[in-house]
């Protein structure tokens, strides 16, 4: 318990606040077993304080009453541990029913909450009682206060942290990723450039400022992530930006760039998406308000039925340009020895000629953003002011 803890807390921090341009998240596992989503969720902390520190002191409670056992505190022990198993049901049910995701960290931990609770059950203290609150519900006040003190001094110490880490977005980290994303090697554009837009600022793609091309797969969940990061971007910078969707989806029956199979059904939903580029960015924001609904065929079904975008799957024109779009992914050089060529996995953005490979925080895309847009106006000095204000 208290090594998946420290596992998911460490990787919520690495998620939400990287230090670098080459720390940013990307789909690689698959579209259900994903951490990231779980990291980005609303529920991943309170106030500040990562989830996962309340089941690493809940991991701490029950070693400790382990080397130091006494009745008291295998009561007060027994009593979290219910509370513990409830929350971790509670936990459980939303990744999967809401997040449409589970994180495999975390569900390391839900093994061993439960088994806990299991052994507490079986072997623990009261098993005898024949009613369900002397069984269950006996913690001693004084050993509960104590536990309250040091866990709230934790989350304290927590709380400062985090609001160090999302100062720190702001100032140096950002400025450095500024840095570090205008140091990235040039990239061409794709051959085939996406006729789908997400954002459109002008007629022509090079129209604008910034001119996002994103390697994206409609059933990836950092795609939704980076989706809002754009749909803030076009609130805050309007008539800047230009942002296109070349699909990229990760699953075999359409995708030989990449040997991943991970999102079944993501090349039938790129055809559906893909038949009616008129529709395109209704359907395409339709996916990710009603995320996880995309992955279930019968939806898929009928919000093809809906667009009048049914054909897309057997229209030889459409599977022809969505194997277009794919294929463009052969034309960037790998940027590691595991993967054949440079676009290996969704989202991957090329952002006014250099490649980002996964997500950032959402303020230091918008810094690298505003560095952009800055130059294209003339402007030179644009890091020494931006950290001043």
């Amino acid at each position: 318990m208290i090594v998946a803890s420290a596992l998911t807390i460490d990787h919520y921090f690495s998620a939400n606040f990287p230090e670098t341009i080459w720390e940013g998240s990307f789909c690689d596992i698959n579209a259900f077993f994903n951490c990231d989503s779980s990291s980005y969720s609303l529920i991943s902390q309170v106030g500040g304080v990562p989830l996962g520190y309340f089941g690493l002191v809940v991991g701490v409670l029950v070693s400790l009453g382990a080397l130091f056992p006494s009745r008291a505190f295998e009561r007060t022990n027994k009593t979290i541990a219910l509370l513990n198993g409830v929350g971790v049901v509670a936990l459980f049910a939303y990744s999967v029913f809401v997040l449409g995701s589970l994180c495999l960290l975390c569900s390391g931990y839900y093994l061993f909450a439960l088994l806990s609770l299991f052994l507490f059950w079986r072997v623990g203290i009261d098993g005898d009682e024949a009613q369900l609150p002397r069984r269950w519900i006996r913690p001693s006040s004084r050993h509960l206060a104590v536990f309250a003190v040091f866990t709230a001094a934790g989350a304290f110490g927590f709380i400062r942290f985090h609001d160090a880490k999302e100062d720190a977005q702001t100032g140096g980290v950002a400025s450095r990723i500024v840095e570090e994303y205008f140091e990235l090697p040039e990239v061409p554009l794709p051959s085939v450039l996406s006729p789908y837009w997400t954002i459109r600022s002008g007629e022509e793609f090079q129209d604008a400022p910034v001119r996002i091309v994103e390697y994206g797969d409609l059933l990836c969940p950092d795609c939704r992530y980076l989706a809002e990061q754009l749909h803030r971007l076009e609130e805050e910078f309007p008539g800047k930006v230009n942002a296109v969707f070349q699909f990229f989806p990760l699953e075999g029956e359409c995708n030989d760039v990449v040997e991943k199979d991970l999102h079944p059904g993501a090349c039938e939903l790129s055809y559906m998406a893909a038949h009616d580029p008129g529709s395109f960015r209704a359907i395409h924001d339709e996916i990710w308000d009603t995320w996880p609904s995309a992955r279930d065929p019968e939806w898929r079904v009928d919000m093809a039925r809906r667009y009048g975008v049914s054909q897309g799957p057997e229209d030889p024109d459409t599977r022809e340009m969505v194997h277009r779009l794919i294929q463009t992914g052969k034309e960037y050089e790998k940027t590691s020895e595991q993967y054949a060529y440079g676009i290996r996995s969704t989202p991957t953005t090329i952002l006014n000629g250099r490649m980002l490979i996964g997500t950032l925080p959402y303020e230091q895309l918008k810094a690298i953003v505003e560095a952009i847009i800055t130059r294209a106006e003339g402007g030179d000095r644009f890091l020494e002011s931006w950290v001043e204000r």
